[in-house]
């Protein structure tokens, strides 16, 4: 009975691989990779780091895979031309967004400008983004507090006495103080921070969010997901965030009630009093709590862990390469000179510095793989069907640091930006995405990570702590995190002595 039971299972298996491989020939989809199980399909053959291991995938079986990840199809491109031809030609098509838990729990469920499908909500947010949020004049009007803000950075780096600092740290810090006065006007970490219980409790929501913001077993096997409770995990930070948000809401619209009209007063220029008084007059209902906060937190999310996280790798490839690091100072001493500190306009007048930050998103994006898409009809890609409903992967990081596309990718070399034109060779760099889902706050991200990295090599010498380099191993995450925070050698350039000392 045992044996007739186990030749029924063989036969099921044998007969089901086989079936799948002609199915995939006949109806002319992509190549896949054997085997794929019943049931759970490719989920067994995945490793982590993802980006990594679907790098190797498409150098064994080439650039355009048909996976199947438990109930999803997944379509995983890491060429440029392939990503030019989902993001381009097919780009209506790959315009949605799958539905998955993060986007169902934390996308308020799917209704955020990140995870909501494409269609005339997602238009809407957009638009009102681009026009409230990230438009040029917006990005002026708080140019004070990133300067400010990045100026607090300097101070406290030049005030520390050990001459050991951590840069995870202290870069996450700046973009957490930038982006919540960007959105309510308040400080969260500094000496002049407000409320200290409000400080924890935010630092928690964040930790709990970007732990979260991964890869779930639910998205494939909703099953498993239940069993594990992923759900209920998703839920409970789901609600931290709204109460945190509406809490900061709730405080401006009492603030705005109460406050005389000043045209002076920052908080007129940061987004909640923006987006309130949007709320107030508009006779259409648009501007609901929910879109605020859903707008507020994508932001938030958005503009923090990955700013930080390439400012961070960005100072681990300089301290491993001092030759670098003091090519990147000198452009800096020689346009802004001795007697003045850069500011955030003094970046555009910087090339080296541009092509440091390309060649460090290059070989480190933020979010690898990007975020994912779905197509919404049957198309073509590379020759190949694709079905509706297919999650489309593009592997930013494999086509970053593939040799066939880039000469020596494992070698940071700034210079091979000199000249790079981002229209030209655009699918070959592409760590805001592309396309109609392309990151709206690119601007805002190139700024910040630019003003911050130019003002940290103006004033200070960088070195490792010891002999040995810095270890680059990668983190697990959305995001690409490192997975040893960044702690190195300063101290104050002789230079910029005078300077610092009357910050």
């Amino acid at each position: 009975m045992i044996l007739y039971l186990i030749y029924l299972i063989v036969l099921f298996f044998t007969l089901y691989v086989i079936t799948n491989h002609f199915l995939i020939k006949i109806r002319n989809f992509p190549p896949t990779i054997f085997p794929m199980i019943p049931i759970i399909g490719h989920l067994h053959h995945l490793k982590k780091p993802l980006h990594r291991f679907f790098s190797h995938l498409s150098e064994k079986y080439g650039p355009i895979l048909l996976l199947q990840l438990g109930h999803r199809r997944v379509l995983l491109v890491s060429s440029p031309s392939l990503a030019e031809e989902c993001l381009t030609k097919n780009d209506l098509i790959f315009a949605n967004r799958p539905n998955i838990l993060i986007g169902k729990h934390l996308g308020y469920d799917c209704t955020s400008i990140a995870w909501a499908p494409y269609g005339s909500l997602w238009r809407s947010l957009r638009k009102l983004s681009s026009v409230e949020i990230f438009s040029s004049q917006r990005l002026q009007l708080l140019s004070n507090i990133r300067n400010d803000e990045v100026r607090s950075m300097i101070s406290r780096i030049y005030n520390n006495k050990d001459g050991i600092v951590d840069l995870n740290a202290i870069f996450f810090e700046l973009m957490l103080n930038v982006m919540m006065r960007m959105i309510s006007g308040k400080k969260y970490y500094g000496a002049n921070v407000e409320e200290a219980e409000e400080v924890e409790r935010f630092r928690k929501i964040v930790t709990e969010t970007f732990f979260l913001a991964n890869t779930n077993m639910g998205d494939y096997l909703p099953w498993l997901g239940a069993i594990k409770g992923e759900g209920k995990k998703f839920e409970e930070v789901r609600q931290k965030r709204d109460g945190f948000i509406q809490y900061l809401i709730d405080e401006h619209r009492k603030r705005m009630a109460s406050d005389s009209p000043c045209q002076n007063d920052e908080r007129n220029a940061t987004l909640i009093p923006v987006l309130l008084s949007l709320q107030k007059s508009d006779p259409d209902g648009f501007y609901t709590d929910g879109t605020i906060k859903s707008l507020l937190l994508t932001l938030l999310g958005a503009g923090t862990d990955t700013s930080s996280s390439t400012m961070e790798w960005g100072m681990s490839l300089l301290v491993n390469n001092p030759e670098i690091l003091k090519k990147a100072q000198n452009e800096i001493d020689t346009v802004i000179g001795h007697d003045q500190l850069m500011t955030e306009s003094d970046v555009s007048r910087l090339p080296y510095l541009q092509c440091v930050i390309n060649e460090v998103m290059r070989m480190y994006p933020a979010t690898p793989m990007l975020l994912p898409h779905e197509s919404s009809e049957d198309c073509y890609v590379g020759g190949y069907r694709v079905p509706r409903g297919t999650m489309l992967i593009v592997n930013a990081w494999a086509i970053q640091n593939d040799p066939k596309v880039w000469e020596e990718p494992k070698k940071f070399k700034p210079e091979r930006f000199v000249g790079f034109n981002a229209i030209k060779d655009g699918f070959k760099l592409m760590p805001f995405g592309v396309g109609r889902r392309r990151c709206p706050g690119d601007a805002l991200a190139l700024r910040i990570i630019g003003f911050s990295l130019g003002s940290i090599l103006q004033c200070f010498d960088w070195e490792r702590v010891g002999q040995e380099m810095v270890d680059m191993t990668e983190g697990f995450g959305l995001t690409m995190p490192k997975a040893e925070p960044l702690r190195v050698k300063c101290k104050p350039r002789s230079s910029m002595l005078k300077l610092l000392s009357q910050i």
